[in-house]
Order: structure tokens, then sequence, then C-alpha cells
């Protein structure tokens, strides 16, 4: 990569985090009519404007979000492939960056970690936590090799496949009238006070459950919302409150006067699943899927056999 690309692109990006040219330039280390220059003739090369510029505001054009977009994969590709370089010549371990929610099932980050491969022995796996939302973002971005996410949006850009599936569990205390039951549902929820995890933390998942209490005219007496399921326990344990819970949430809630018991939703199970760019054709990423699909297929043949087994 030439240097006035990387150069341009570094502009382009430190302006555009900023929208400020003094900014920008004091990020980048470098004076702000240098700064000008570059994004001059980086809109020259291009033949259009990225910015949109007065005395006030910087704002960044379609044009200048499309640029910005992919100068960020460039450079990150380009940091990638020199960390890869350099881990054959010193014959260091192949690091591969993967992200997860920090709700993901303890069993499937355990299973991960424990794979083996026979083609890459000094594999790394480098594990980044971050919400499935934000996940899907840094993986697109090429921040990430794979994420492990829940309820991933659609994107012809991804590529995934599914790798678990749950309920959601309501927390409640196990004084609570519902702890009598095996499993609960939305209906015998109405009129009580919900926890529920708040709506930027996954969009899709929040509406579905909002949406179906409404069409079956279900409604909690008052909502609280949440970031993590630690926040809930006062709630469930002194007064009274239901919180939706996912299983890894599940396991910390339930102690000291709280109990867990699943949702019985068919429309709300959680669906886990392994997603990469479509674009990644990295080989170590497609062993390590391959490899992980085949140690959680045994895992389930071992669950579906009778027990008792007779001999």
């Amino acid at each position: 990569m030439a240097r006035n690309e990387t150069k341009f692109m570094e502009s382009a990006i430190a302006l555009s985090e900023e929208l400020n040219f003094s900014r920008a330039a004091r990020k980048m280390g470098i004076s702000q009519p240098m700064l000008t220059k570059n994004i001059q003739d980086l809109e020259t090369l291009v033949g259009g404007p990225l910015f949109v510029r007065d005395r006030k505001n910087v704002k960044l054009t379609d044009a200048g979000r499309a640029y910005v977009h992919e100068a960020r994969l460039s450079l990150l590709h380009g940091e990638r492939a020199m960390e890869a370089a350099r881990s054959v010549l010193q014959d260091a371990d192949t690091p591969l960056h993967i992200g997860r929610s920090p709700y993901t099932d303890p069993f499937l980050i355990t299973t991960l970690l424990s794979l083996e491969l026979p083609l890459f022995p000094r594999l790394k796996i480098e594990l980044a936590s971050q919400f499935s939302f934000d996940l899907v973002h840094d993986l697109l971005a090429g921040a990430l090799d794979m994420a492990i996410a829940t309820e991933p949006p659609e994107s012809p850009l991804l590529s995934k496949v599914q790798i678990g599936e749950s309920p959601f569990y309501i927390a409640m205390a196990k004084r609570d009238e519902l702890a009598g039951y095996s499993s609960v549902t939305l209906d015998m929820m109405a009129n009580r006070w919900w926890v529920l995890f708040e709506r930027r933390l996954h969009p899709p998942l929040y509406d579905s459950i909002r949406r179906i209490a409404e069409q079956r005219k279900i409604r909690p007496s008052k909502t609280h919302h949440i970031t993590a399921p630690e926040e809930a326990f006062p709630f469930v344990a002194d007064q009274s409150a239901l919180a939706f819970v996912v299983k890894a949430g599940a396991l910390l809630m339930a102690r000291n006067g709280v109990t867990v018991r699943p949702l019985a939703e068919p429309e709300l199970r959680l669906r886990t699943y392994l997603a990469s760019r479509a674009d990644n054709e990295s080989k170590v990423a497609s062993e390590l899927l391959r490899t992980f699909m085949r140690r959680m297929s045994d895992v389930n043949k071992y669950k579906q056999l009778p027990l008792p087994i007779s001999a």
C-alpha cells in the first residue's frame, strides 16, 4: 500500500471521527494545513467531495461514508497481514479474533476454547466481549474474524451457522407464586412488574417481546430497564419483579432467594450463531468452524441418547 494512500485513509478516518479539522490534525500529530491538503488531494483523486464543510461544521457525504468504511477495512487488513507474516517468521501463535456476548452460554465458549486444530497447532483465540448488535458491527467492519452472536441481523455480507438455541428465562423470588410452575408464559406474567434489557442492546429481540405481548393484550404493571442481569437482582429479590434473562444470566441470578424458570414461548426462542464476513477466506477460521460444528454434532448426539441405556 503506497504511503500516500495510507495517509489519505488515515486523514479521512480521523476527520470522520472528529468532524473538526483542528482536532483531527492534533489526533494525527500533523498540522491543520497538512490535513486540509491531504483531504483536498484525496477528493481530487476520487473525483468529488467526501466532506461538506463551512466555518462551523464538517459533515460526511455519502461518498465520504463509503470511503471511510472501506478505508478502515483496508488499514485493518494491512495490520492483520503484517501480524500474520510476523507470526510465521517468528513461529509465533496464530491469532484469531473472536467476539462474543458477555452472556453467551458458557458451554459454547468452553467448547470453542477447548478445540485443537492439527493444521494450526499454535492457534491462539483472542476473545473480545461485546453485545450482539455491536459484535455484528465490529465483524462487518473487519475488527473481528468471527463472532458468537444471538439473533444477528440478516445481511448478505454475513455468513452464519446456528450453534445453539435456548429459551428466555424469567427470574423471580422463590416465594413468588410462579415459582411453583416448571415454566411460565407471558400470559402468566400479565399485570406484573417486568425487568427488561435496554432496547439498544438488541432491538429486534426487545421489539419481539413487546410485539407479542401487545398482540395478546398482555401488559406489565410497570417496566424497568437494565443493561446487565446483575442489576435486576435487587428488584427481583426484594420487590417481586420478574426479570427476562438469558441462560448465562439465569445462572448468575439463581441465588439468595431468587430462582428462574424457562419462558415457554416458542416465538421467543434465542438462537445463537457463529458468524463471519461472507468474504472471509481465512483457512484457520474455516478449519475452526468445521471442527467446532463436528464437536457440537457429537455433543447433540450424546444428548439425544435415551437414558438409561439398556445393555
